[in-house]
């Protein structure tokens, strides 16, 4: 028995299933993403990677973590994690964000798109995270402003649902 459905039958379960995405391909393989807004992007945007990189350090020094420290708890390189923390034009594969999600425990979804490798559905993550690079200053030690923003920052990546920037 063949079933075969029209263009439009297509269509009308697409606009059913709202602003859920479906993954493919190397996304899919991965059972432990969340299936919720990701899309590959090219070329990511430089403020977010600005951000990525300040956030894995923030997070690394909150935890007391050296590089090589956290190397270890997140079962990757230690040199990849410096360039993560020092080149803005670094783009990370996704096992690193895996790793580094669970490790942190923040969403994958949501450090995916702020390392560029998921296209966001909300622009106010964007601006959240200029927000966030813009007050994190590299330092020895958290302030507790940095700790205010890197708390803020966290809250906004775990929430469940994208809000739309207006």
């Amino acid at each position: 028995m063949r079933l075969e459905r029209s263009k439009e039958w297509w269509l009308a379960r697409a606009r059913q299933e709202g602003d859920a995405a479906v993954g493919a391909g190397l996304l899919a393989a991965n059972p432990a993403v969340e299936q919720h807004g990701l899309e590959a992007q090219p070329a990511p945007a430089e403020e977010t990677r600005i951000a990525f990189g300040r956030f894995v350090n923030l997070m690394r020094r909150r935890r007391g973590y050296s590089v090589e420290q956290l190397a270890e708890a997140a079962c990757l390189e230690a040199s990849e994690l410096l360039v993560i923390e020092e080149d803005r034009h670094y783009v990370p594969q996704l096992r690193t964000v895996f790793e580094l999600a669970r490790t942190f425990e923040v969403p994958q979804q949501r450090l995916l798109q702020l390392a560029g490798l998921a296209v966001a559905n909300d622009d106010g993550l964007r601006k959240e995270a200029v927000r966030f690079a813009a007050r994190s200053e590299s330092m020895q030690r958290l302030t507790s402003e940095e700790s205010s923003a890197l708390e803020a920052f966290v809250a906004v990546l775990s929430e469940q649902g994208p809000k739309r920037a207006r």
